[in-house]
């Protein structure tokens, strides 16, 4: 497919000066992957202490003078007292599914969360989206948590990561200068998404020009969300990170892949499928030595 608009620029590639660093990546080795919902700054529930849930009974604000990282998030807690309670036994407080919601991981599907609509069901905290998710949720907790524990270990491989993120955000967090991702599967163009319909998965604020596509995102998040962090994939190819024209794109394999501009897309193009195995190998390096 054809990008549907092109914007030429005085340069044509702007590699990130971290991408000039020897490679780390290393073939063979599987870096644990986790699937974690985490803010544009890497915090879990919003920074939120989980430990207070158990001990309080009520959300509570984390510090960030106390905080810590496991499994791909970071935690903040309102005491240092919370802080070693949690490092001692982690996988009794964080929250279960991930800190996703839990009645959307009953229904298969990956949904945020608002830190006051919770409970602590089987010894396990368990988040939900909004009241109206509360609500179904409490429909049957019992078949709805069985249903969610059966799905999660699918959405874990579907859509899980690396402990350390490389995506391409502006400074709200924001992906894609906040055009729709899914608009570029269904419409096949790039059209600006609405701050009501927005939903951060994995570090990035992702908007939808509909509620439709919005739920089409939730369904399957790692289907629309652009490869290689949503920086250009021919700098990726050659072991480099750089920007992106969101108006430069195309589909290959099933994924929105970006370019930086239209000479990009033409180096990439000159070999779809070596540019792409190529970028898929430097990718885990370059999120190693320049992400976060």
């Amino acid at each position: 497919m054809k990008p549907m608009s092109i914007v030429l620029a005085s340069s044509w590639l702007l590699a990130f000066a971290c991408a000039s660093s020897p490679s780390a990546s290393v073939d063979g080795i599987d870096e644990p992957r986790y699937l974690v919902n985490r803010d544009a700054a890497g915090l879990v529930i919003d920074g939120y202490d989980p430990v207070a849930y158990f001990t309080d009974g009520k959300p509570v604000p984390g510090d960030p003078d106390h905080r810590t990282t496991w499994q791909g998030g970071t935690y903040q807690f309102a005491s240092k007292d919370h802080l070693a309670m949690f490092e001692a036994d982690p996988q009794k407080y964080a929250p279960a599914f991930g800190g996703w919601c839990g009645y959307a991981v009953s229904i298969d599907k990956l949904s945020p969360v608002d830190p006051r609509y919770w409970e602590i069901l089987d010894g396990r905290l368990v988040l939900q989206h909004n009241e109206r998710a509360w609500n179904l949720w409490h429909e049957d907790v019992a078949a709805n948590l069985k249903r969610a524990d059966a799905n999660w270990p699918g959405l874990v491989e579907e859509n899980a990561s690396p402990q350390k993120r490389l995506v391409n955000v502006d400074d709200d967090g924001v992906a894609l200068e906040g055009h729709d991702p899914v608009a570029y599967f269904t419409d096949h163009r790039p059209i600006p998404g609405k701050p009501e319909f927005s939903r951060t998965f994995d570090g990035a604020t992702y908007r939808f020009a509909s509620k439709e596509h919005l739920d089409l995102f939730e369904r399957d998040p790692a289907k629309y969300v652009p490869k290689y962090g949503g920086y250009c994939g021919y700098a990726a190819s050659i072991d480099k990170v750089s920007p992106v024209n969101v108006h430069v794109f195309q589909i290959v394999d099933g994924r929105l892949v970006l370019q930086h501009t239209p000479e990009a897309y033409r180096l990439w193009n000159l070999d779809v499928a070596r540019s792409s195995h190529d970028a898929d190998h430097h990718w885990t390096g370059l999120v190693e030595r320049c992400g976060e």
